[in-house]
This record gives C-alpha cells, structure tokens and sequence, in this order.
C-alpha cells in the first residue's frame, strides 16, 4: 500500500503536467498566419497577431514555471522534503496544531517565494512588453507583504481551528471543520470589498453623472435595488478593464476598475453591468456558493476516511503520522477528482454567463454588449479562437465567438 501511494503522488502530478501542455498545444494548432474570417470585423490582422504573440509569450511562461513547481514536488517527494519540514516544525514546537500551522507557513511561504521570479517576469516583462502593465516594483513588492499578512492573520486561524478539529474529534472533525469553512466563506463574500479590497486599491463611490444616471434608470426598470458602485484604480497594476459584482442582500457592490470608463462608452459599461446584474437575478451567486459549500464537504468527508492512515505519511518519508502530512497527500491523491469536479463546474458557469447575457437581450440592447464584448476581447488580447477541447477543460466563460452568436441570435 505505502508503494503504491508512493507512485500515485508522483504520477498523478506528472499526468496532470503533461495533459496540460497536451492543451496547450492543441490551443496553438488554432493559429494562423493571416486573420481568421470569422474574426473580420471584429480585429485587424496586427491586432490578431499581437494577440498569437501574447498568447505564446504567456504559453512559454507557463511552460517555465509548471515545469519548476513540478521539479520542486517531485524531488520534496522523492527525497523526503515534507518529511524535513515536518522534522522542522516539530524541533520548533511540541503543540500539535502549532506544528502544523509551522509546517503550513513553511510551504506556502516557500511556494510564494520560489514563484516570485516568475511573477515579476509575467508582470515587468511580457505585461509591460504589450502595454498592460502600469504596476511599480514597490507596489509589486508590498502586494506580497499584504498577502503574506492576510494568510498569517486570516488563513493561520482557520487552519488552526481545523486541525484543533481533527485532534480533539479524529476522523469525525469534518463536519466542524465544513461549518467552520461554510461560515468564513460567507463572511468574506459579503466583507471581501470592505476589507480585503481595500488593502490593495482605493474604491470611491461613482459620482453623480450621466453614467450613475443609467445605470440607476436601468437598475430601476429592472427590479434591482443598488446603491454600491464603486469606482476602483484598476490602473494602478493594469491598463486591463474590467468589472466585478461582489457580495449579496444589503452588502451587494458593484465595481467598476477605472479603466473600464477609458475604454468603453457609458451605454456599453451599462450593458457590462446589466450582464453582472443578470447573474444576481438568475440566482447564479447564490447558487455557486452552494456548490462550494457541498464539493467542500465532500471534500473533507473523502479526506476524512483516510487522514488517520499512516501510509500517507510514509508516502512522504515521515515516521510521524499527522494531519498536515495526511493534508498534502490527499490534495495530491483529490486533484483528479478535483479536475472532474471542474470539469462541471466550468460547464455551469459558461451556461450562467449565457443566461446572464439573456438577461440583457431581455431587458436592454445586446447589440451594445456586443461592442462592448469585442472591445475588451480586442484591448486585453484575448484568445478569440480557443480549442474547443481546452475551453472544456478550462473556460468558465464562453469564447467570444460563442457569446456574439448567442447575443445576435
């Protein structure tokens, strides 16, 4: 059994690695040297070919950087890194949970350190090189520095009441440890813009204009009580535009980064927002925190049938069986039923975003989101032509060509 697991958690990373090159490949099979017809009207041949030069920029970086966490786990597997840490944690505590939350805070901040160089390439090269990136090297560095305080103010407490779960109730700690995750879900979905957002960017509310005019006439015609629209400096990292709705009742917000206003007119930003708001009338918020909440639990039910096995921790090169070592090699042993599980949730939230574009030919004019669509696709050099097959496994929106034919319909 403990060889068996063994080869498990090496083979089902390395299957993992090459199924995704596999995609990224049949993903650059869709490249052409001049502009695809079913894209006339929509770029011009530089923009198309800025956007094959983007793509390949980030397919290679992509290559890079999984190849180099791949390396990283393999060899933490093969000669006995967990083990190490773990041996770490306990020289530095004889507390149970605190050994975890030292062996949890050594890999994370491992992992975040050893992508960093990645990182900075993505943004102070290939983002810079095509206009994208307006971030400085101190915002890149205090964006860190904040992340690495949430995770140590936020994350350690969650971890440590989940493991003070497991070593107060055994086997039996997941349905605490499913409440507990339930709870501060909710609450970071309905506090997330007042608290975590502002940590990283300024948000101001959208002043009296002829833009909050439509937007509050349409909200208006269509039922939907808001007084949150907010402003955020987007700019401050990316010239990308975007937009978001976050939390749900009274706390309900919509955000729009500023760069959204440079690129779109007022009409098409309120048909940008009509889409948001169709996903919060379609329920669609709503229902993908259910769906959270049960893939959650039977998350840690699965994990929970086997974490008092010491043949995962042996797996690991460990003589010390324990819920953290336990906790790596599920996530490992879990990712292939993780990517099933996304496999359809993917294929709900791009019927979601069909029904929230619905919503708008229903209740306003889907030729304007049409413009608008093709802007940003056009600005942020989207892949107009994905591979079907890599939008099966990875899309949780519709292709642009998809959305234009059900929007025109």
């Amino acid at each position: 059994m403990n060889n068996f697991i063994f080869y498990l958690i090496i083979v089902i990373p390395v299957t993992g690695f090459i199924v995704e090159r596999y995609l990224d490949y049949l993903n650059s099979r869709m490249w052409s040297d001049s502009l695809p017809e079913k894209l006339v009207g929509i770029c011009d041949n530089e923009a198309y070919k800025k956007s094959q030069l983007y793509e390949k920029d980030n397919r290679r970086l992509s290559l890079w950087s999984s190849s180099f966490n791949l390396l990283v786990i393999l060899i933490m597997i093969l000669f006995g890194g967990f083990a190490v840490v773990d041996i770490l944690a306990r020289e530095l505590s004889t507390n149970l949970i605190f050994i975890s939350l030292i062996f949890f805070g050594i890999i994370g901040f491992a992992s975040d350190v050893i992508n960093i160089p990645f990182n900075f390439y993505d943004n102070f090269v290939i983002e810079k090189r095509y206009g994208f990136n307006t971030m400085k090297i101190r915002t890149f560095i205090t964006d860190h520095i904040k992340s690495w305080f949430i995770a140590l103010i936020v994350g350690a407490p969650v971890i440590g009441l989940i493991t003070w779960f497991y070593y107060k109730t055994g086997k039996s700690f997941w349905p605490y440890a499913w409440g507990l995750i339930t709870a501060f879900s909710l609450f970071i979905n309905l506090f997330y813009s007042e608290l975590i957002v502002p940590l990283f960017n300024k948000q101001v509310p959208l002043q009296d204009g002829a833009l909050r005019t439509k937007i509050e006439a349409f909200t208006s015609k269509t039922g939907f009580r808001l007084k949150n629209i907010y402003i955020i400096d987007g700019s401050k990292r990316s010239t990308k535009a975007n937009a978001y709705f976050s939390g749900f009742g009274p706390k309900k917000r919509i955000v729009l980064f500023d760069t959204l206003q440079q690129e779109l007119s007022d009409d098409e930003i309120v048909a940008v927002l009509a889409h948001e708001i169709g996903h919060y009338k379609k329920k669609h918020v709503l229902k993908s925190i259910a769906i959270s909440v049960l893939i959650t639990g039977l998350m840690l039910f699965l994990f929970s049938l086997v974490v008092n096995n010491p043949s995962l921790a042996i797996a690991l090169g460990s003589e010390f069986s324990s819920f953290h070592l336990g906790l790596i090699v599920f996530g490992i042993l879990y990712s292939p039923l993780a990517l099933i599980i996304g496999l359809g949730t993917n294929s709900f939230s791009r019927r979601n975003e069909y029904e929230a574009d619905n919503f708008v030919k229903e209740n306003y004019d889907p030729d304007v989101l049409v413009l608008a669509l093709k802007k940003l696709s056009v600005k942020n050099l989207s892949n107009m032509l994905p591979h079907p097959t890599y939008v099966f496994f990875h899309y949780s929106h519709p292709p642009l060509l998809k959305r234009l034919e059900n929007l025109e319909s």
